[in-house]
């Protein structure tokens, strides 16, 4: 897959996976009355859930094992949680869309190269 092609298809399960954790978020502290920190929590997860199964088989058509993308997954997504902490602290003005582009372009490199590279995938 074209490198082009394969960071829209990033970008569109991003797009995916925000809406399940929004969408969580809100189900949970407005339908269910949840607090929203816990809320948003459980819809960080959901859109984790997502990001990683879409990214797995769409986006990386990965057939790495569960197990070794799993743990790598979550590094990288850790590692981009706390960037979008640090950009967000140390930037003023449009710090977000920085930050989000900045994160964007982390993960996206790590898990094409790390998370979901097959030794047998020509990239």
């Amino acid at each position: 897959m074209k490198l082009a092609h394969q960071f829209t298809m990033f970008s569109a399960v991003g797009g995916v996976a925000a809406v399940g954790h929004y969408g969580t978020l809100i189900a949970l502290s407005e339908l269910a009355d949840a607090a929203p920190v816990p809320a948003s929590l459980a819809g960080f997860i959901v859109g984790g859930v997502i990001s990683y199964l879409l990214n797995y088989r769409f986006t990386f058509r990965s057939t790495k094992q569960h197990r070794e993308a799993v743990t790598k997954f979550l590094a990288v997504a850790t590692t981009g949680f706390v960037l979008n902490g640090l950009f967000m602290w140390g930037l003023t003005g449009p710090a977000k869309l920085v930050a989000t582009g900045l994160v964007l372009i982390w993960t996206f490199s790590c898990n094409r190269f790390w998370t979901f590279r097959d030794k047998t995938t020509k990239r």
